[in-house]
């Protein structure tokens, strides 16, 4: 339940959407996801959390990235860390919760609806904590994925919780092929 209002500030955990979104099958168009919660209430602030590949020559996010912080949205951004596992497997580490709670604190007190876009259990205390400052807290996740992608414990603690596959009419767009498999595709077409 959004009144219009209402001061709003959205919180997106970049790496957790993208992954709920990829699970129902589509990719988010920001633009649209901005002028949607624009139509629900008096937009603050609408922060993108994400950590980065600083060494790679290019990052597949960075256009992301840029595109975002030219069009309305917060960027709060740190350099992902890489490592081995055990296993010798490559791994990269970009956490990016404190940043995001740290923030949604800090803005508590200038807004009356926060939209956490993440499914992420470690941010129930977040949750509760806003609540206890008077701010109402929606989740955006889904649990229409399998395996669900929003905690328990997070889902039951928000005033609201927004599946995400309802929203994909409004703010979604099929998912774009990788380039190198529209190239094989095309080179198939063309023998054929």
């Amino acid at each position: 339940m959004f009144y219009r209002d209402e001061r709003l500030a959205l919180f997106i955990d970049g790496s957790n959407l993208y992954a709920a979104a990829k699970a129902l099958s589509f990719d988010i168009d920001y633009k649209l996801l901005r002028q949607e919660f624009m139509q629900r209430g008096k937009l603050l602030r609408a922060f993108y959390y994400t950590a980065l590949l600083e060494n790679d020559d290019y990052s597949p996010i960075r256009p992301l990235v840029d595109w975002l912080h030219y069009n309305g949205f917060t960027m709060v951004t740190k350099p992902a860390k890489e490592f081995t596992d055990a296993s010798g497997r490559r791994k990269v580490k970009g956490n990016m919760d404190i940043e995001l709670t740290v923030d949604a604190m800090e803005t508590a007190a200038h807004v009356d609806h926060i939209v956490l876009f993440s499914g992420d259990g470690d941010f129930r205390p977040l949750v509760e904590a806003l609540q206890r400052k008077g701010v109402r807290v929606s989740v955006v996740s889904t649990i229409r994925s399998q395996p669900p992608m929003i905690a328990d414990d997070l889902r039951r603690q928000a005033d609201n919780f927004i599946e995400l596959d309802e929203l994909k009419d409004v703010i979604g767009r099929p998912p774009r092929e990788p380039r190198y498999e529209r190239v094989r595709d095309e080179e198939e077409t063309v023998e054929d």
